[in-house]
């Protein structure tokens, strides 16, 4: 980057000025006795050229659109095409959800994101003694394709891309998705969007259950395989670094533990025999956004540099599109405060413009409610027009990689994506990542990152604005609540398709999916057969259950 006369110069240059600032600071010291980002990443006063010395702009840096794909993975970035608007959405029944994707669609959102509630995510009907007060409370409640019918009534399928944030029976709902198009008139093969599908990252940190993960993995495997074939246009899975980082963990951990999870599904699908530039391209992940504007940057960037080089030199990927790490990002939920909750407006927009400058290809923005409780359409209007004031009128988008080049950036990216190979090389050692999930190691690190956080929280070290400092009341806002009726509705609907649908058909259908479990045919053609003769979702896991058995945490202490 710099010639070896340039930085002497700089170098010689820095020492006059730091004998000046520390006579500036015998008067006036600074105002912390150390600075470092929320993942406690030192940070110096200043960054020059010399923090640059050991970086090779083609090697490192590099074009838009080109490996290492450090400064984007499309050529000309938003000019060409802004990221995806996509505002996570699940409340009560599929009316309700419905009606919602609607009210967003109306006001400018451009692709849809489903939250299920809890019963779905752990793979249970809404009538199970398990979903007793949980209906559609954290959610939308989907039981049988009847729902996804109600769901994506009005909504073509060939027009709009979902995303569905569901694990253990991702492949399920994927399923559904595909029949319900089907009912619509598109093929498969025309659909478009995501399902999360990443079990690794729930053993780490979301704990949604259902089988162990060897199992497990071997499911994703099917919809992977499946998908390449079958539904081409689909991302089979979205590899969550997101709930990595909800969970307590640094930057740095969300990081390499996402790739080392993407790794292991990788070997696996290659395992299985599939050719890797057949079904890397549709590989997609998912990234927090937290408060530390500047380290979020930097992760980002080092992602897509890490991700590039695991591609094409340890799996030998020929494609560039293999290479690329296209991802999602959420702004971070647990930067989010009960206190002041009007202040979370301020923090969405601060860590949806870091995703941005970062290169994201999608984004949701959070409401300022939702310490509370679902958000209401004021909320998420607030937080949908964040999005928006950011792509039309702050000029963000207007350039591509604005901070490319800023001595602080990359040198920051540089040690990210340093300190994440150290995780990674650790991981290997163990045997790969679910050998270290099996250990508990992902778990004990991110347990041990909270903890410390917290303790900086508490002691005031690292400050809250309106928790720890800056306290003040604040007026009481209107909170989203779920009706009643929401939930008997949900249980007569449910009643009716059992008793109205052909249980011969759906007890073959089941029959089928045990003994593709118990062997290694691909389980997606008989989910989609079951699902379409309206097997409910819990009826499919609790064969799974059968088969594989229940996974239970261990915990680690």
């Amino acid at each position: 980057m710099f010639r070896e006369d340039q930085l002497r110069k700089v170098e010689e240059e820095k020492r006059k000025w730091t004998e000046d600032l520390s006579k500036i600071l015998c008067e006036t010291p600074e105002r912390l006795p150390r600075f470092s980002t929320v993942s406690d990443m030192e940070v110096k006063g200043l960054y020059t050229p010399e923090d640059l010395k050991d970086i090779d702009y083609s090697r490192d840096i590099g074009f838009p659109g080109q490996y290492p794909f450090t400064r984007g993975v499309h050529p000309s970035m938003y000019r060409g095409r802004l990221w995806t608007m996509r505002m996570f959405s699940g409340l009560g029944g599929p009316e309700e959800t419905n009606k919602r994707f609607h009210y967003l669609l109306n006001h400018g959102e451009t692709g849809l994101s489903i939250a299920f509630h809890y019963p779905t995510l752990m793979g249970y009907d809404s009538d199970s003694p398990m979903a007793r007060g949980e209906i559609g409370k954290c959610g939308v409640a989907v039981d049988t394709l009847k729902d996804m019918e109600i769901l994506f009534e009005g909504v073509p399928l060939d027009k709009v891309t979902t995303s569905m944030t569901i694990n253990p029976p991702a492949s399920i709902l994927l399923a559904m998705y595909i029949v319900v198009a089907e009912k619509q008139g598109i093929s498969k093969r025309e659909i478009g969007g995501t399902i999360q599908n990443d079990m690794l990252k729930e053993f780490i940190a979301q704990k949604t259950f259902m089988l162990p993960p060897r199992p497990s993995l071997r499911i994703i495997v099917d919809t992977i395989e499946y998908c390449t074939k079958e539904v081409p246009r689909w991302n089979t899975i979205s590899i969550s670094g997101y709930h990595i980082r909800e969970a307590g963990a640094t930057a740095v951990q969300e990081l390499a533990f996402t790739l080392a999870d993407g790794m292991a599904y990788v070997e696996a699908a290659m395992e299985r025999g599939l050719n890797v530039d057949d079904f890397a391209p549709r590989l997609s992940f998912f990234f927090d956004s937290h408060i530390d504007f500047f380290e979020e940057i930097a992760k980002f960037r080092a992602a897509r540099r890490i991700w590039s080089k695991i591609m094409r030199e340890r799996f030998m990927a020929k494609n560039p599109r293999s290479w690329m790490l296209r991802f999602h990002t959420q702004t971070a939920g647990c930067s989010l405060t009960a206190q002041q909750p009007f202040n979370n407006i301020v923090r969405t927009a601060y860590e949806a413009l870091a995703a941005v400058l970062g290169g994201t290809q999608s984004l949701h923005t959070n409401s300022l409610d939702e310490t509370y409780a679902i958000p209401t359409e004021e909320a998420v209007t607030i937080a949908l027009r964040t999005q928006q004031i950011l792509a039309e009128e702050t000029g963000v988008a207007n350039t591509i990689d604005p901070l490319a080049g800023s001595y602080f950036v990359e040198a920051l990216t540089s040690r990210v994506e340093e300190q994440a190979w150290e995780y990674i090389r650790k991981i290997d050692e163990m045997g790969g990542m679910v050998a270290a999930i099996e250990r508990g190691y992902p778990q004990m690190e991110i347990a041990e990152s909270a903890y410390r956080y917290q303790r900086q929280v508490d002691s005031g070290e690292r400050v809250i604005v309106g928790v720890n400092k800056y306290v003040t009341e604040h007026p009481p806002i209107t909170i989203w609540r779920m009706r009643p009726e929401i939930e008997e509705r949900q249980l007569r609907r449910l009643r009716e398709v059992k008793e109205s649908r052909n249980s011969m058909k759906v007890k073959e259908c089941l029959d089928r999916i045990r003994k593709a479990s118990q062997g290694s045919e691909n389980l997606m053609p008989h989910i989609i057969n079951a699902v379409r003769e309206y097997a409910t979702v819990q009826e499919i896991c609790d064969v799974w259950r059968e088969v594989f058995g229940r996974y239970t945490d261990p915990g680690y202490f």
